[in-house]
């Protein structure tokens, strides 16, 4: 596998969601403490990083950073979350690089976000994977159909409704 491609594996790994949202459902990561060395991985993060052996003190910083994060989110997946990470990062692989630009944009999107806007996110991509397949299809659909100014005014009624849920909230917990 290519570093490049290597690199984008460890970067699925640490997205962990689906192609429609990467990144977007889960918990940011940790970071190591600063001057990630070579000498300070566990074996079985440099057997997980050998490709990177010869290069490591040559990477910058934070991609040193990023690979441990990404070998140590990958030693603790079980086998099965390995195998669906492998296709995922296939899928990633197959994507013209229109599109995979596309997710890395979105993805930057994302981590700008304050965290309690990176929540909001989440949360709606839970609910939006709870709910049944013909609902997401034809949300989808909608959204794919609207014009941008039709998209911003879904965008609206959905921040003004959650608003009113949190505003709600306050009044159905005073009342138990």
């Amino acid at each position: 596998m290519s570093n490049v491609r290597s690199t984008w594996l460890v970067f699925m790994l640490l997205a962990g969601a689906g192609l429609a949202v990467p990144a977007f459902a889960q918990q940011a990561a940790t970071s190591p403490a600063p001057g990630t060395e070579w000498s300070s991985l566990s074996p079985d993060q440099q057997r997980v990083l050998e490709r990177y052996r010869a290069d490591w003190n040559t990477l910058p910083q934070e991609r040193r950073q990023t690979l441990a994060r990404g070998s140590e989110r990958w030693l603790s997946m079980s086998p099965d979350q390995r195998t669906m990470a492998k296709q995922r990062f296939q899928r990633w692989r197959e994507l013209p690089p229109d599109n995979r630009q596309q997710m890395r944009e979105r993805w930057d999107k994302f981590r700008a976000l304050p965290p309690e806007q990176q929540e909001n996110v989440r949360g709606n991509f839970r609910k939006f994977k709870n709910m049944p397949p013909e609902r997401r299809k034809l949300l989808r659909e909608r959204w794919n159909n609207a014009t941008p100014d039709q998209r911003q005014r879904m965008l609206e009624r959905m921040r003004e409704r959650r608003q009113m849920h949190e505003q709600q909230r306050p009044q159905r917990d005073r009342g138990r």
